[in-house]
């Protein structure tokens, strides 16, 4: 390798380790790194800029703005307080219903900002009925990881691959859809058997729970019917984008656009709620992933894995899907998508043309991260949520119960990428 890989390499794998132990904040790991790679001369400014995904970039700022909007309206506390009335009151039947309506809202606002939304509500209900919320958090991370699998804008690393691969809405809720649903009805099975047995209530305080009325919760009605309005609109846009010649972003940044526009919000406002450090975080990775592209250790990595597979695409495809779980469940599922793309369309172009291959790399990555508290982001959100609650949720604790739902999740997909594209 030349002077420029072995220092792009080093550059990437320091920044990789600090981002991957959490101990310090993983934006400002992410800058700091792109900016040693354009100091360093690896990449110059233009070809660093030029790296940063803007469709990316916009589309989670527009969907960051329409999913704060709706929560403002007390639509979250509404869905929990008929969530709870729907199971009446038992715990189990609970979790599963709340874990359902946490992987539905990924699929369509991201498992990321559904987390932050839902967390709270969680731990209210939790407390309402006086059993630990640990276990509904711990299913409520589970499912949205799940359920952002299925779509492009539900999983950050579903995002990147669709943007890097030219894949629609459609095409990932036409080809993961159908395995994420049989995923969940094996996670739900998993979780009924795990805690059926721990999480009892006394009949007193399911009385007290079940006495709260729905009409409280929601704060403003005109905003709410106009928010599911634009939301609904916005959804339907990126099924037939394609068709509409526009990019997600766009779809994204209009909807936010409108949404501001009829509920006569002022940009200061809603934007403050985006979360500014997670699209800087996207912005340094980019940058990052781009200097080990352009010094070509991807592409040595690329023709090493063709060369061990020996260019059979069956093989890549479940190699691909084994390995990004595992490395999923090790890193955030973020940085090593980032990083995988560019190992995928090289493969892609040496001959393996195959989207199994895109399918694989998506389902690794983002139902890999339910194994390890560090896996995904949704993950970590979830934990530092709890812990400031008063929950802590270990290491130990997140990986007793994630290995079942990573075990089941990747053989499960093995299975359906076997028999729809391999076979």
């Amino acid at each position: 390798m030349s002077m420029d890989a072995w220092i792009a390499a080093a550059i990437f794998v320091v920044a990789y380790v600090l981002i991957a132990i959490d101990r310090w904040d993983r934006t400002l790991v992410a800058l700091l790194g792109a900016l040693l790679v354009i100091l360093t001369g690896i990449l110059d400014q233009h070809e660093a800029f030029a790296a940063i995904d803007l469709n990316v970039i916009f589309l989670l700022a527009g969907m960051m703005v329409l999913a704060n909007v709706i929560a403002k309206t007390g639509f979250f506390e509404l869905v929990a307080i008929r969530s709870v009335r729907l199971s009446h009151g038992e715990p189990v039947r609970l979790m599963l219903i709340l874990a359902a309506v946490t992987a539905v809202l990924s699929a369509f606002l991201d498992n990321v900002t559904t987390v932050v939304l839902i967390a709270p509500i969680t731990i209210s209900v939790a407390r309402r009925l006086d059993v630990s919320p640990v276990p509904y958090l711990l299913a409520c991370v589970f499912a949205s990881n799940i359920g952002g699998t299925a779509t492009l804008i539900g999983d950050p690393p579903n995002i990147l691959i669709g943007s890097a691969a030219g894949l629609d809405f459609g095409a990932f809720l036409f080809n993961l859809a159908p395995v994420i649903v049989i995923v969940f009805a094996v996670f739900a099975g998993i979780m009924w058997l795990t805690f059926r047995g721990q999480l009892k209530v006394p009949d007193e305080r399911k009385e007290f729970v079940l006495e709260r009325a729905e009409v409280t919760a929601i704060k403003d009605r005109p905003l709410l019917i106009r928010s599911l309005i634009v939301a609904g609109i916005t959804i339907v846009a990126f099924v037939v984008h394609g068709p509409l010649g526009l990019e997600p972003a766009t779809i994204a940044l209009l909807g936010a656009t409108v949404l501001m526009l009829i509920a006569r919000l002022e940009p200061r406002e809603a934007l403050q709620e985006v979360e500014w450090s997670t699209l800087f975080f996207f912005v340094g990775l980019f940058i990052l992933v781009q200097s080990i592209v352009a010094t070509g250790i991807v592409r040595g990595f690329a023709d090493a894995l063709a060369e061990a597979t020996q260019g059979n695409v069956a093989v890549a495809t479940i190699a691909l899907l084994w390995f990004s779980a595992g490395a999923s469940a090790v890193v955030d599922n973020i940085p090593y998508t980032a990083t995988a793309i560019p190992v995928v369309q090289r493969l892609v172009v040496g001959g393996m043309d195959n989207n199994a291959l895109w399918w694989a790399l998506s389902l690794g990555a983002c139902l890999g991260g339910n194994l390890t508290i560090i896996g995904a982001s949704a993950n970590v959100v979830v934990a530092n949520m709890s812990d400031r609650a008063g929950y802590r949720i270990s290491f130990a604790y997140f990986f007793k119960y994630g290995v079942a739902v990573f075990l089941s999740s990747i053989a499960i997909s093995t299975v359906y990428l076997w028999v729809r594209y391999l076979a």
